[in-house]
């Protein structure tokens, strides 16, 4: 693999675990959601900014196709609910780039993105965490009333009693490479 088809996508998490932009010599990828997920002027915003304004961190919004597949992977195994738009976003560009023929890796240490991730064939990197080690699929229930709800359910609570819903996994796999 040439290192200039090789693309580091930052999720969020990235830059709150400490991740310093400018310490990577790869430019470096990300979604406007970002931004907006980070605490203004915090240390882990004035990194996003500096590197953003010195041109090693370039912000691209993805393909709108490749959402709605992430939202078609995320939805199978169950994690569509527990990614934020920031991450549906993340998880599309880096498909994206998987797409162009390019070798994404996606720097975070949200289980979920990694879980998906992973389900679409796409390299992720944990910061101050382990990672996964198996992809989940998981169900969603009430914890009340014990009512099961598809995985594309897109409330957090119960129709019936109105309690947020929990997930527990029904599946689970070894890690694809």
């Amino acid at each position: 693999m040439k290192e200039q088809e090789k693309r580091i996508v930052l999720d969020t998490s990235a830059f709150i675990a400490g991740l310093d932009p400018l310490s990577i010599q790869l430019t470096q990828y990300t979604v406007p959601e970002v931004e907006n997920e980070l605490v203004q002027h915090s240390l882990p915003w004035t990194r996003f900014k500096t590197a953003v304004e010195l041109e090693k961190l370039r912000i691209i919004s993805p393909d709108p196709h490749c959402v709605e597949m992430v939202r078609v992977f995320s939805k199978s195994i169950g994690d569509l609910l527990f990614l934020s738009k920031a991450d549906k976003q993340i998880l599309a560009l880096a498909l994206e780039f998987k797409n162009l023929g390019q070798y994404p890796e996606i720097i975070t240490d949200d289980y979920s993105i990694q879980n998906v991730a992973n389900k679409m064939g796409i390299k992720f990197v944990p910061l101050n965490t382990f990672g996964i080690r198996f992809r989940f699929h998981w169900k969603l229930y009430c914890p009340a009333c014990y009512r099961k709800y598809p995985a594309d359910f897109t409330s957090k609570q119960c129709s019936i009693c109105g309690t947020t819903l929990k997930r527990k996994p029904i599946k689970k796999t070894p890690l694809e490479d």
